[in-house]
């Protein structure tokens, strides 16, 4: 086989990754969509503001609970020794789970009824927030191992049945039976329980967990995951403490009618998440192969797909306030107003997808969580600062301007940890 046609057969193996991820993505993100309408004429914007609240503390609790050791088993597929280490490097990540899980759990139950009072919840939901959070981390490890694996057909299958069976327990919990805001968070605990015990038996049917004690493996991953908690709490502030925010200074109703917002502009995201699935394997084997054609071809191509998000961003602010409307009803037509600007902070999280990946190859994450955290703290600042004036509007501008510096710190971070030919690439032929 020529040259020229193994890199043809590369190419389509990209293209129909990101075929599968898309329709798979496109497929898992119409099922809370199409449920949104219903949900929001079933709860007034201050019990949509709580569901609000509450995946607002699975998303803080995910930097805890398994201390991300999900990224370190993916990263880990690429070593020399994955193949005979995989199971027991598996086994030390769910090791680390159940450990993190204790630990968070006990500080939980310490501090519940202040939390509580802060954000708006019974003191039952801030654990069952870390139990969500556990049985997720569970889940995601499954994928993850059928995304470095090239499975995307079974990726999706997975990912489609968890937000399937989450809708249905949703409409039968809010709709069907009137529980309200509880019926939607118990939908959102429930599913990943029940998928992630599923995908556990799965990663043991494969062979891919092995409980054996190996401390040096604990440690890898550990050393891996611990330096991602400032970046996955930076990552926090930037794109998720908005909500917590606008609950203290604007109360639930504001909080309910921003989330409506935000998951609409959640559509560009799926997009760009994936693209990235399967872009990810293939940008790591060419990495390795350490080929200049190939990198300033690389770096192409991304430029080109910088000025696609944009352009994606473009159509949100023209269509995006009677799109509110539409879907949402009239009592969350406020969203409208923020739907455009939050679209374009959207366009900036993809752009930084596409070069965060290079930090990640080259194994210097502590430099990544500087860059992140530095980024959410100015967004609370900023949130603080514009909300009160703004309103919402200032939530939206704030995280703006947050994810376009955590964009260009990050790019300049990535050609340091690893470094492309960006502005290079045009003084040879690509």
């Amino acid at each position: 086989m020529t040259d020229s046609a193994i890199a043809s057969g590369k190419k389509k193996s990209l293209a129909s990754g990101a075929m599968v991820y898309l329709a798979s993505n496109i497929l898992n993100a119409s099922i809370p969509f199409l449920l949104l309408p219903i949900l929001t004429r079933h709860l007034e914007p201050s019990e949509y503001g709580q569901v609000a609240m509450f995946q607002v503390l699975v998303s803080a609790l995910a930097a805890f609970v398994g201390l991300n050791a999900v990224g370190a088993a993916n990263r880990k597929y690429y070593d020399e020794d994955a193949r005979k280490e995989m199971s027991g490097y598996i086994g030390a990540c769910f090791q680390i789970l159940a450990i993190s899980f204790l630990f968070v759990s006990a500080f939980l139950l310490l501090f519940q009824d202040w939390l509580a009072e802060a954000i708006g919840l019974s003191p039952i939901w801030i654990l069952l927030a870390a139990v969500s959070s556990g049985a997720s981390f569970v889940v995601n490890m499954r994928l993850g191992q059928w995304q470095v694996r090239k499975q995307a057909l079974k990726y999706g299958a997975l990912q489609i049945s968890l937000s399937l069976f989450n809708a249905v327990l949703s409409l039968v919990l809010v709709v069907a039976l009137s529980y309200g805001p509880e019926g939607r968070m118990a939908g959102q605990t429930l599913a990943p329980v029940v998928l992630g015990s599923l995908a556990f038996l799965l990663l043991i049917k494969d062979g891919l967990v092995n409980f054996s004690l190996r401390l040096d493996q604990i440690k890898d991953a550990l050393s891996f995951g611990v330096p991602l908690i400032p970046h996955i709490g930076g990552a926090f502030l930037l794109s998720t403490v908005d909500r917590f925010v606008i609950n203290k200074h604007l109360g639930l109703d504001s909080a309910g009618i921003y989330m409506v917002a935000v998951q609409l502009t959640m559509v560009m995201s799926i997009c760009f998440d994936a693209f990235n699935k399967a872009y990810v394997p293939w940008l790591f084997e060419r990495l390795k192969a350490d080929d200049s054609a190939t990198k300033r071809r690389i770096v192409k191509w991304t430029y080109a797909y910088f000025v696609i998000v944009l352009m994606m961003a473009g159509v949100a602010f023209l269509i995006g306030p009677y799109a509110i409307t539409l879907i949402a009803g009239e009592k969350y037509a406020a969203a409208g107003t923020v739907i455009g600007i939050l679209a374009l902070g959207q366009a900036f999280q993809g752009m930084y997808l596409m070069v965060t990946n290079y930090i990640f190859f080259s194994k210097k994450t502590a430099r990544l969580s500087m860059v992140t955290i530095l980024s959410g703290v100015l967004n609370v600042g900023l949130l603080l600062l514009l909300i009160p004036i703004l309103g919402l509007q200032g939530a939206a501008v704030a995280f703006v301007l947050a994810m376009a510096i955590r964009f260009v710190s990050t790019w300049w971070l990535a050609s340091i940890s690893h470094p492309m030919p960006w502005f290079t690439f045009r003084n040879k032929e690509v």
